[in-house]
């Protein structure tokens, strides 16, 4: 079976301010770039910003768009809670836990970048949460729509 790496392009308004949050802040290797696009490497996974000149709206709460990783390896998370922290990066959502106790119980936090793109990153305390577990109806909270 090939290796699978997933691609994500996302509208940013600038080339400077996609590396400092992108590459200095979360630590993605930079690829490719030009005046309009940049190529990020997100933990393996590649990140596309292309420039645009239209406005970005600004969305209420993390629904219904965000992006980000569920890491496997819980030490892996907290290296990167401890980095944004460092870097100072802007937490949407700070750390926390939902669901506890149940299988669903998951480790989450939400940053925005500096174009108002919401990035969700997440441990699972029971990996087969992660696709499985449908007798379980939770999907993310419903509250937190107008952050």
């Amino acid at each position: 079976m090939a290796e699978v790496i997933f691609h994500l392009a996302f509208p940013i308004k600038n080339i400077a301010d996609t590396k400092a949050f992108y590459a200095d802040g979360l630590g993605c290797e930079v690829g490719r770039e030009s005046v309009h696009s940049i190529i990020l490497n997100l933990y393996g996974h590649q990140l596309v910003g292309h420039v645009t000149e239209e406005p970005l709206a600004v969305q209420r709460g993390i629904y219904p768009r965000h992006f980000g990783l569920i890491f496997t390896d819980e030490t892996v998370y907290d290296a990167l809670i401890d980095r944004a922290e460092a870097k100072q990066l802007p937490f949407y959502i700070e750390h926390k836990c939902r669901f506890p106790g149940q299988i669903t119980e998951h480790r989450t936090f939400f940053l925005a970048d500096p174009f108002q793109n919401l990035l969700e990153f997440k441990f699972y305390a029971h990996a087969e949460a992660i696709f499985s577990a449908r007798e379980f109806g939770q999907i993310g909270d419903r509250q937190e729509t107008l952050v």
